[in-house]
């Protein structure tokens, strides 16, 4: 199933047709006299006497109708950013994509379809990190239908449809990476770009089968649910206060190791293993203790 052009006429030819119809239409009731006096008068024509309608007028009082009925009733007009998808008793005929006053032909079923870029913004859905730690995520979508046919055709709603496969595609791509790293380096949820790549990558890949395209799904906000936040919360403080330390630590260690090489490479002071160790320990209680403070 693959998007085609769908038939479709100008508005103006239809309206000229109709118009030729109706006029054809009115001449042959003038011609036996069915009109009233006031209409003809009106139209600057002279009555003719009533005679009644034969057998010879009804065929093209018919044909004349049926042709003005064609015309006129299908007459519509296509909006900018929107589609017909026409059917005929189920099977596809065609989308229309023009816009202005079209003629289509009232035989066909229109189902008007948008397909301008839109946004869809999700509610707080649940999921999982890799660790199993429950999350609730809200995910914003950029896509857009670019195959009328199957969005319509090949599924019966395609915006639940991109919701239901939002929600799957962000189940698999949390469930890959934990949601913070505390004491340790590596990738994580918390990396917006490299997720939301991911995400749209897979979604767009779920969608291409009814004719959506996916420019972007990012996730706007990744948090823990309220059963385990306040826990989180404790663990990540803890996890930073172990990090300032380990850098305090470290930098204080590589102050008193350059004091100390200093000393004795420029022959200042001459110490022996004890008065290294002892001086080693002062200066790094001094300079612990004035980076703590």
């Amino acid at each position: 199933l693959r998007e085609v052009r769908g038939p479709v006429l100008p508005g103006g030819v239809a309206l000229v047709v109709g118009g030729m119809a109706l006029a054809a239409w009115a001449a042959v009731l003038w011609w036996a006299g069915a009109l009233p006096p006031a209409l003809v008068a009106a139209f600057g024509a002279e009555p003719r006497p009533y005679t009644g309608l034969r057998a010879y007028h009804w065929p093209p009082l018919a044909l004349l109708g049926t042709l003005a009925l064609l015309a006129l009733g299908g007459l519509g007009r296509g909006r900018t950013g929107h589609a017909w998808v026409l059917t005929l008793f189920g099977r596809y005929r065609g989308t229309v994509r023009r816009a202005g006053l079209l003629w289509v032909s009232p035989l066909l079923l229109r189902r008007r379809v948008d397909v301008r870029i839109r946004h869809w913004r999700s509610d707080p859905m649940p999921a999982v990190d890799a660790g199993g730690l429950a999350l609730r995520v809200v995910v914003h979508v950029v896509w857009q239908v670019k195959d009328t046919a199957r969005a319509t055709l090949a599924v019966a709603d395609h915006t639940a449809y991109l919701a239901e496969q939002v929600e799957s595609t962000m189940a698999r791509v949390l469930s890959q990476l934990p949601a913070d790293a505390f004491h340790q380096d590596g990738p994580t949820l918390r990396d917006a770009e490299a997720v939301g790549e991911r995400l749209t990558r897979m979604l767009a890949a779920e969608t291409e089968a009814v004719g959506i395209e996916v420019y972007s799904a990012q996730p706007t906000r990744i948090e823990y649910a309220p059963e385990v936040a306040a826990a989180m919360q404790r663990r990540r403080v803890a996890a930073l206060d172990a990090q300032h330390r380990d850098s305090v630590l470290t930098s204080v260690v590589d102050a008193v190791d350059d004091t100390v090489n200093r000393l004795t490479t420029r022959g200042l002071v001459e110490l022996d293993d004890y008065e290294r160790k002892a001086l080693v320990k002062d200066l790094t209680v001094a300079f612990y203790t004035g980076r703590s403070e």
